[in-house]
């Protein structure tokens, strides 16, 4: 199982003044994350798109490759690219360079993204949500096969042979189809046979069992392995030297920023009490002292029949930065290889698939 981290690069307060950090000196900050993450051994660290006041990572690319040329082992991802509102050919250049920038680490999620402010900034209808995808995820796919490419379609002018270069490093282009809870997204990803990223923000890991199940079964009526059916996990997480310091450290940002999205959503605001119960064994955060941590990912990839890839979605607005290092190495130096050896025992002892 590889460990990851993902990241939203919001911009971050002191919680003791209250001072809001500069935009600059929290960039810096990420990428002095990301080098954290490369070097404890993190497996692969993932850049959000947003187009609003509070993030700073509405050119994930930029970020990414700013990390490239720092890091040396981690891939690097974005988390998710909102496809529905790019362009197919510029995606693929974007991350090609960036795969030709880390030498062969690139990769990307794509999704239609949770927020809709991409849609009127780029100029497109919210009434084609899904056809934006649909479509665009079909040329983007093209477009990594293909150098000269062929299409036509409803949202974009035609392609009629043009080369899309640069060519990527990799062979093939990892691309990861992220979602959220529509049985409709999961199957889709399964019979495109693309490799899968749940993003589970809330109630339990076993609810999402059944539309894992959906699609493996699509994929594999689709005639791909199941080796190929790869299954990825985000979620909120966090690694403190205890289970109450992770709690106590995260939770006041936590609060503000679920407080922020509940008033846009008609939430209700999250209380302390929730916040603990989520952490807990049982709950779908990550979140908690190394001991913890390992035996929720244990969970994780027994509850989904058998887990790829772990990102921890460690975005906080009130942390000091001393404290996001001290998680990330914790994670990479002593939970990540815990939670690796567990998922290989636990596969010897299954046996073939």
């Amino acid at each position: 199982m590889q460990i990851g981290i993902d990241s939203f690069a919001a911009v971050v307060s002191d919680p003791v003044t209250g001072e809001t950090l500069r935009a600059d000196d929290r960039v810096a900050n990420l990428l002095e994350e990301i080098e954290a993450a490369d070097r404890a051994g993190v497996d692969v660290f993932g850049i959000g798109e947003h187009h609003r006041k509070e993030y700073l990572d509405s050119a994930p690319t930029l970020i990414l490759a700013a990390a490239a040329a720092r890091t040396e082992r981690i891939r690097l991802t974005s988390a998710v690219t909102v496809l529905s509102a790019n362009d197919p050919v510029r995606v693929f250049q974007e991350f090609a360079t960036l795969d030709l920038l880390s030498r062969g680490r690139a990769e990307m999620v794509v999704g239609r993204g949770s927020s809709i402010e991409a849609y009127p900034l780029f100029g497109f209808d919210l009434a084609d949500y899904d056809s934006l995808f649909a479509e665009k995820l079909g040329l983007l796919l093209q477009i990594r096969d293909e150098t000269h490419v062929t299409w036509s379609g409803q949202h974009r002018p035609a392609l009629t042979g043009q080369g899309v270069y640069p060519r990527p490093a990799q062979e093939q282009l990892p691309i990861w189809l992220g979602v959220g809870g529509t049985p409709e997204s999961f199957a889709r990803a399964g019979l495109l046979g693309l490799p899968l990223m749940v993003a589970i923000i809330g109630g339990t890991f076993e609810r999402f069992r059944p539309l894992v199940d959906l699609y493996r079964e699509a994929g594999q009526h689709a005639g791909f392995a199941p080796d190929d059916l790869k299954v990825g996990v985000h979620a909120f997480g966090f690694v403190a030297d205890t289970d109450q310091a992770a709690v106590d450290a995260t939770w006041p940002g936590y609060a503000r920023l679920m407080s922020t999205i509940g008033r846009e959503r008609g939430w209700s605001p999250p209380s302390k009490g929730q916040y603990e119960a989520a952490s807990e064994p049982g709950g779908a955060y990550l979140i908690g002292g190394p001991d913890a941590v390992v035996a929720k990912a244990h969970h994780v990839d027994e509850v989904l029949g058998g887990v790829d890839r772990l990102t921890f979605q460690m975005t906080n607005v009130l942390l000091p930065h001393p404290a996001m290092l001290r998680s990330i190495e914790l994670l990479g130096t002593e939970v990540a290889p815990r939670i690796r050896a567990d998922a290989l025992a636990t596969r010897a002892v299954a046996g073939p698939a």
